[in-house]
């Protein structure tokens, strides 16, 4: 089965990506906000902005939609003008809802992913649309959006390169403390300096282009957050320093762990990693699973805006704690730790397809279960982006819809998998979610599979998102109500 998201960018389908939560149609219709929506992701996937900037992408663009929404809305503030751009009760119309937040996407858009402009003039054109607003409506919402925009330029992202040259490079002066890893060959011990920090990896890309990691976004805790007070508002504790029991133990679980995969967990590793080319990225995946909620509950424009205004921005709030955390703890990812701790003695690794017993390999030659030109993102383990993304997005969809109930499925199929390609899983595989909460659950349960993190990353990284989940949605729930944010100091007049 093709994605949704693979035909509209005329793309074969991505190994064991058979489908994206969200990607099937359930009875709705595609509105506004669901066209935006898709159009943000088939951006992502040809551009190379990392997690963070995918969830601050994203939220920044529901928000610009959000804003201009809201000044056609009876009750709702914006988070600029609060409720200064109210429009009189005559002009808040079912279509100049749509122009103003198909202007206010276009303005964001436009800025966020500018090489992706030509095809955000086609979606203009296909909604009947100049790209130059011609009517009050498109007005607002360009000026809603830009109002967005100033803000954010400046909120240390540095998108626009201007703290340091470079889109969203650093300006912190973060250098890592050990020297790369060569993960072709046995593992040098004297490059881990620190077994307790982060150490970039050199290897081929999918080019096939030697390509050593540099640290991801070591700023991105930095940014201004939506409801959050700060990164470290939710406390959780230090990862498992080295020469600790916990340290070794985390260590051999993860080795224990991805040395008895079965299928169905090798599926579920690669099927919620979404990184990669032609991805939308973690923070995307739950922009997929709130579209599919919207064509399940037969949305209207009025409900996926403030539903996918809250849900992204809970993901851009996580990103930064977990951003955060990662810059301060700075901490080891397993391919480093298990090399270390285990180089020169012989230890189980994950059985390759068709082998009856494990594989047995020098411990120094450890591998994930991951493909060779994505062995482990270019940050630091702790804690886990992807369970906090996950808890985050999904703790929001449970409060807005009032449930847990979920109901997607997708099957994978056969020989499909990107690690093992045309071996693995041996049969279809279908993995189902009843519920939201199954699916955070899994969606966190992946990266131990796939040898990315160690299991604390994902227990603190799901705890923490919920609860900014919940932060995120009661500041959203604010703003539906009428109450202006004190920072909605843009002039209205």
């Amino acid at each position: 089965m093709t994605t949704t998201l693979g035909l509209a960018l005329g793309l074969a389908e991505a190994p064991a990506r058979a489908a994206g939560p969200g990607d099937r149609p359930r009875g709705g219709r595609e509105n506004v906000v669901l066209r935006w929506s898709q159009a943000q992701l088939e951006a992502t996937t040809r551009t190379h902005l990392g997690p963070p900037m995918v969830a601050r992408a994203l939220a920044v663009t529901h928000t610009c939609m959000y804003d201009a929404w809201a000044a056609y809305d009876r009750r709702a503030a914006g988070t600029r003008f609060g409720t200064r751009l109210r429009r009189p009760r005559a002009e808040r119309t079912a279509r100049n809802k749509d122009q103003a937040i198909s202007y206010a996407a276009y303005t964001a858009a436009v800025d966020l992913w500018p090489t992706e402009r030509p095809r955000f003039d086609a979606l203009m054109a296909a909604l009947g649309y100049p790209v130059s607003p011609a009517g009050r409506a498109g007005e607002i919402g360009v000026r809603a959006c830009e109002a967005v925009l100033r803000s954010r330029h400046d909120d240390g992202a540095n998108q626009l390169g201007d703290l340091q040259p470079g889109a969203y490079s650093d300006y912190t002066g973060y250098r890592p403390v050990n020297d790369p890893l060569m993960v072709g060959r046995p593992m040098d011990k004297r490059t881990l300096r620190d077994p307790g920090r982060w150490q970039a990896l050199a290897l081929m890309d999918d080019a096939g282009v030697p390509r050593t990691q540099e640290y991801m976004g070591p700023h991105m805790g930095y940014v201004q957050p939506f409801a959050l007070r700060s990164w470290d508002q939710f406390k959780i504790p230090a990862p498992a320093r080295y020469g600790s029991r916990a340290y070794t133990r985390q260590a051999r679980d993860i080795m224990r762990t991805t040395a008895h995969l079965t299928d169905r967990q090798k599926v579920i590793s690669e099927y919620w990693a979404d990184e990669g080319p032609g991805f939308v990225s973690p923070p995307g995946t739950w922009a997929n699973i709130a579209r599919f909620v919207s064509l399940r509950d037969r949305n209207g424009v009025d409900d996926d805006v403030k539903m996918f205004f809250a849900m992204t921005n809970a993901v851009f709030d996580s990103s930064i704690a977990v951003w955060g955390y990662k810059r301060h703890h700075d901490s080891v990812r397993p391919i480093s730790a298990i090399r270390y701790l285990y180089g020169g003695k012989r230890i189980p690794s994950w059985p390759e397809h068709g082998r009856r017993h494990q594989k047995v390999i020098d411990g120094g030659t450890w591998w994930p279960y991951q493909p060779p030109f994505f062995v482990t993102p270019a940050f630091a383990e702790y804690p886990s982006g992807h369970s906090a993304f996950g808890a985050a997005g999904g703790q929001v969809l449970k409060m807005f819809t009032g449930s847990d109930r979920y109901g997607d499925s997708v099957t994978v199929r056969a020989g499909s998998s990107r690690v093992e390609p045309g071996r693995s899983p041996r049969r279809n595989v279908t993995l189902r979610w009843p519920t939201f909460s199954s699916a955070i659950e899994e969606n966190g349960v992946s990266r131990e599979y796939g040898g990315i993190h160690f299991k604390d990353a994902v227990e603190y990284g799901t705890s923490m998102g919920r609860k900014i989940g919940v932060q995120a949605y009661n500041e959203a729930r604010l703003l539906f109500a009428g109450f202006a944010r004190p920072a909605a100091d843009e002039t209205g007049s």
